[in-house]
């Protein structure tokens, strides 16, 4: 089942409320996003660990109700990797 992009910026937002979210449907399939994270909550965590906190925002849908996505995070006014 495929997986909407609003539902993806949700979630990402209810985990962490201040961040800024731009999501891309790479395939039109709705299973094959990137998306661009900024959050101040990401500030002094390494990359994998933004990474995580966005995957963990998520609630295990990554494998099921979305098959990929391509995640840059970053801090505001940084540029993100």
């Amino acid at each position: 089942m495929a997986m909407e992009a609003g539902e993806i910026e949700r979630l990402i937002k209810d985990a962490l409320p201040d961040a800024e979210v731009v999501i891309e449907d790479l395939r039109g399939d709705g299973d094959h996003y990137a998306a661009m994270v900024t959050s101040a909550a990401f500030a002094g965590k390494s990359r994998v660990q933004q990474h995580q906190m966005v995957y963990g925002a998520l609630r295990g849908r990554m494998g099921s109700a979305l098959h990929a996505l391509a995640l840059q995070t970053g801090v505001p006014g940084d540029r993100p990797a």
